[in-house]
């Protein structure tokens, strides 16, 4: 097809594309975004997915929708499989391929099971709204097998749940299973008390949120201990099975085993003949676009970057829409025949990580550092705020106000595939000859 303007490929639908694509609104460029899904996510909450205290609606919204008064973006759903930036050309699984003058490659990260693939079977990680539901699945299907268990063995199995990995998304999921199990599904089985499950939270490294400063992780230790969380610190996992996992030649028995642990770069980095670092991600230039080839730009997950204080600029949200605008304001310059390669600044807008009810952390910058109810209420503020559309935050702030008061999650619908559903198979028959 003739173009008669610029054209501008935006792989990925997340923080980082669809910000720069709102940013060029008004551009004279067209632009194609492409993602394998039809919606963009707020990553933060995910967790919330998995433990039921919100639907996926609620966290997730089309990207047409989004991008429908945008006159110069087409969405296409489609698999990326092949990058030409020699020839310019994006190869789509369908058969299509997609000739650009500019690219911006935002196609996030995946799990990392650091070289045992084989665990992801039995430990789950927690990345899209598919993870989610197969998550909520496995947490809400265990407490179902313990209430039919017919040993203590079994039971207890049932009954342990094990989080690997102790940054934001372990300890928000370890403390939010703490609570589901204490309050959420009290008096509501006959046979087991969901308050005698184990959560346990494991984490290699020395301190839970070791992105914080320590005084901030040990706090966040005692509020997940308060909340009867197990932290297990300094040693990482042997092996994962069906049956449970290996930590320090201890075999503990844990049919519920979830993955936060380490994160792998999207396979397309691999495609632009860049540098990568040992995840994966690409090593960009300080203006973000990939070396010897300046009109093709990596952001988000996907990018690496150390900041003039010798940091990396970190895999937060925040850090992947700066990431998307800065990128639209270098293309904004080139369409105006500037030739701009400002080196991209991050500002750090803090760090915060929710435990539980009225437990969470924060960092902000200047030194401002709390914790406990006040950190809860800012958490809470926070990602309302930065939630996409009035509908979802109208909703979120709903379901949390009325989870809050009840200690109810109004999603605890189980339905798909994933899970345990070989060991419910197992038990129907046995369901079937009792009546």
């Amino acid at each position: 097809m003739e173009r008669s303007r610029p054209h501008l490929v935006v792989i990925g639908g997340g923080f980082a594309g669809l910000w720069c694509a709102r940013a060029l609104a008004s551009a004279a460029i067209e632009i194609t975004l492409v993602d394998r899904a039809n919606h963009h996510l707020f990553q933060p909450l995910l967790y919330q997915v998995a433990t039921a205290g919100l639907s996926a609606g609620d966290i997730a919204a089309p990207l047409r929708h989004i991008l429908s008064g945008q006159r110069n973006v087409t969405v296409r759903l489609g698999e990326v499989v092949g990058i030409d930036a020699a020839a310019q050309r994006v190869s789509l699984a369908d058969g299509m391929t997609l000739a650009y003058d500019h690219l911006l490659v935002a196609s996030g990260a995946t799990h990392a099971y650091f070289g045992h693939d084989e665990w992801a079977a039995h430990a789950p990680g927690l990345k899209t709204l598919d993870d989610a539901m197969t998550l909520r699945r496995r947490i809400l299907l265990a407490f179902e097998q313990a209430e039919n268990a017919n040993d203590d063995a079994g039971r207890d199995a049932w009954l342990t749940f094990a989080v690997v990995g102790a940054g934001p998304t372990g300890v928000e999921l370890a403390g939010t299973l703490a609570e589901i199990a204490r309050h959420t599904l009290k008096n509501e089985f006959r046979r087991i008390d969901p308050a005698r499950a184990r959560v346990q939270l494991i984490e290699a490294g020395p301190r839970v949120l070791s992105s914080f400063p320590p005084a901030l992780s040990d706090k966040a230790a005692a509020q997940l201990q308060r909340l009867g969380v197990q932290v297990l610190t300094g040693s990482a996992v042997q092996h994962i099975d069906a049956d449970g996992y290996t930590r320090g030649g201890e075999r503990v028995r844990a049919k519920t085993v979830l993955w936060a642990a380490g994160v792998a770069a999207s396979p397309l980095g691999a495609m632009l003949g860049a540098p990568l670092d040992r995840a994966g991600r690409v090593q960009v230039q300080p203006d973000l676009s990939v070396p010897a080839v300046p009109n093709v730009f990596v952001a988000g997950d996907l990018a690496t970057l150390t900041q003039a204080n010798d940091k990396p600029v970190p895999g937060v949200a925040p850090a992947a829409k700066q990431m998307g605008v800065h990128v639209a304001t270098l293309i904004r310059a080139r369409l105006a025949g500037r030739s701009d390669n400002t080196p991209f600044v991050y500002r750090d807008w803090g760090n915060m990580a929710t435990i539980g009810r009225m437990a969470a952390v924060v960092d902000m910058p200047g030194g401002l550092k709390f914790s406990g109810a006040m950190a809860w209420w800012f958490w809470l503020a926070a990602h309302v705020f930065f939630l996409i559309g009035f509908r979802n935050r109208l909703v979120v702030l709903m379901n949390w106000g009325w989870a809050y008061t009840t200690y109810a999650r109004h999603a605890r619908v189980v339905f798909g595939s994933g899970g345990p559903t070989h060991d419910l198979a197992q038990s129907a028959p046995q369901q079937t000859q009792q009546r």
